[in-house]
């Protein structure tokens, strides 16, 4: 099944993965996949264990210890499935959220190469003061001060050397068995594996190119140019590339240390206040937001200000995306079951949903929430109560939806931290207002009205014409009417394998009546005493026979 990997290149990385995962207890997963047989047909034996100590472990506990184990994609892996509330439990969420790349930094000295092919000159040539120790270090990047030729601070984000091929083996092993998971465990199927994974490497491309990441930094810039309360670096294009980006260095109180804001006299409840509407702003009205807002990506200054870092993960939300987000809140506040529904069906794609079973879901649901008032209800227990509804339902998130809820759970978490009363849904009222406005002020709905009839002219204008072609390609026998039906080829092997079982089980039946016959007649060739031929069709009969019985037994089993 792993055939598929690229001429063994990837052999040893995936032995060394299979007995990580063996070792904390997921080896059935391994033999389920196959994998173990396939690296004991090529040659590779897996000695680990499951660990005891570990075995005495939640699944999600040994999940997140097996993801950091396995190193840096993983470990990305694991931080983007965080994301996913639609999919996971609160349980396996906590753990997600608790992955970090404990990855030591490399020497300076493993670095220099790669800095100076991105700038095109030594380093030295280019900064002063240039610090040696990493400011900071993660599983993709390290982060290095210095200062520019005119004194002013900055910082170098510097791709890790080496990291692109490792990176990509993990990528082509976990696409493989992603298409061993959709076909072959079907507790996974609804994750829909492949696209996951699809999606993931995307993701991951982007956080890789670190002048991607710049680009969307000096966008965000762009917009909050106007706001003095929001301070993001500038980037300086002269130095950055895919594999470093230039950008000012922000003296600023972390995120976590709440008691340095103290200190230093900042008003929490101000701050909590400021970085909440500029997430809002990003979401629901620029629909392009930071999708990790958590306090290691949070600066606290001097006035305060918020600074925003690290814009490597992104999310992005259309004009009808943000029109849903808003209808969902609005039927929420009107206690409108029909009208969640509606959202919540909008969401499922594919999916076959139990429409009755759902609005009662939702009617349980709005009963819960009926006592308080719209700005009394903490957006992450409201978003985890739909969520689990969509779980049960089977229901996942478009990827875009995912980010968002993750990105709004995690800033009224960090808003709460600051501030023990903050309300992230008080603030939503506001941005909620000023989209209904713009959809429903007499420009916008003119311009939809326009679209609308430019393109129902359209469609009309061409009707003609594809009548026209219906009618001849009917005529010439070339109309052709196509049926997607899921799962047809499946019910197709299905009835090929009965009309083979039935036509072994007929001539079966046929081998006994004429062995039986030529079982009486005498004069021809024997075999101890019996006739040959009759004796021969009795046992041809007796192997099909079991044939049949074993073929039954496995199609059960499967």
């Amino acid at each position: 099944m792993l055939e598929h990997l690229h001429a063994f290149q990837d052999l040893a990385r995936l032995r060394e993965l299979s007995s990580i995962l063996i070792h904390h207890g997921f080896g059935e997963l391994i033999r389920r996949a196959g994998v173990g047989s396939f690296l004991e047909r090529a040659g590779e034996l897996l000695s680990a264990g499951a660990d005891a100590d570990l075995a005495r472990q939640p699944a999600p506990v040994r999940a997140r210890l097996a993801l950091e184990a396995m190193g840096p994609t993983f470990v990305k892996l694991g931080q983007v499935l965080s994301t996913r509330v639609d999919l996971f439990g609160p349980e396996w969420i906590v753990e997600f959220e608790r992955l970090q790349a404990h990855v030591p930094p490399v020497p300076f000295e493993a670095v220099l190469p790669q800095m100076t092919e991105a700038l095109g000159r030594p380093p030295a040539e280019v900064f002063q003061d240039l610090d040696t120790t990493p400011y900071a270090a993660a599983s993709i990047a390290q982060v290095y001060r210095a200062r520019l030729a005119d004194g002013r601070p900055v910082v170098l984000k510097v791709r890790r050397p080496g990291i692109g091929p490792r990176i990509d083996a993990d990528l082509r092993i976990l696409r493989s068995l992603a298409g061993i998971a959709g076909r072959e465990l079907p507790e996974l199927q609804r994750y829909r594996p492949e696209d996951m994974i699809l999606q993931f490497g995307r993701s991951l491309a982007r956080e890789l190119d670190l002048e991607q990441e710049a680009r969307h930094q000096d966008r965000f810039a762009r917009r909050f140019a106007g706001d003095p309360t929001v301070v993001i670096p500038a980037v300086h294009w002269a130095w950055t590339s895919p594999v470093m980006n230039v950008q000012d260095f922000i003296e600023g109180i972390p995120g976590q240390d709440l008691d340095l804001v103290d200190r230093a006299g900042l008003d929490r409840r101000v701050l909590a206040q400021r970085g909440a509407d500029a997430v809002l702003k990003m979401i629901l009205v620029d629909g392009f937001f930071h999708a990790d807002p958590h306090p290691g990506n949070v600066l606290y200054l001097p006035g305060n200000r918020v600074g925003m870092l690290d814009f490597g993960m992104v999310g992005r939300l259309s004009d009808h995306r943000r029109q849903q987000i808003v209808d969902l809140l609005a039927a929420l506040s009107a206690r409108d079951e029909h009208g969640m529904k509606t959202v919540l069906l909008d969401w499922t794609d594919d999916a076959v949903v139990d429409e009755e079973r759902m609005a009662d879901d939702l009617g349980r649901l709005v009963f819960d929430y009926e006592h308080l008032a719209l700005k009394d209800i903490r957006i992450g227990q409201l978003l985890g109560d739909i969520t689990a509804i969509m779980r049960d339902h089977e229901i996942s998130l478009p990827a875009d939806l995912a980010l968002l809820f993750k990105a709004l759970i995690t800033l009224e978490g960090l808003g709460r931290r600051l501030d023990p009363g903050f309300q992230l849904v008080a603030h939503l009222g506001p941005f909620v207002q000023r989209v209904l406005a713009e959809r429903y002020a007499p420009r916008a709905v003119t311009r939809r009205w326009q679209r609308g009839a430019l393109g129902l002219l359209s469609s009309l204008g061409g009707l003609p014409g594809d009548v026209v072609r219906l009618v001849r390609d009917a005529r010439r026998g070339r109309m052709k009417i196509e049926f997607d039906l899921k799962r047809l080829d499946h019910f197709g092997h299905q009835i090929d394998r009965s009309a083979s079982r039935l036509t072994v089980g007929v001539v079966t039946a046929a081998l006994i009546v004429g062995s039986s016959i030529v079982m009486t007649v005498r004069g021809g060739p024997e075999l101890l005493g019996l006739p040959l031929f009759g004796l021969l069709g009795f046992l041809v009969a007796t192997f099909n026979s079991l044939w049949l019985v074993w073929s039954i037994w496995r199609a059960g089993r499967e």
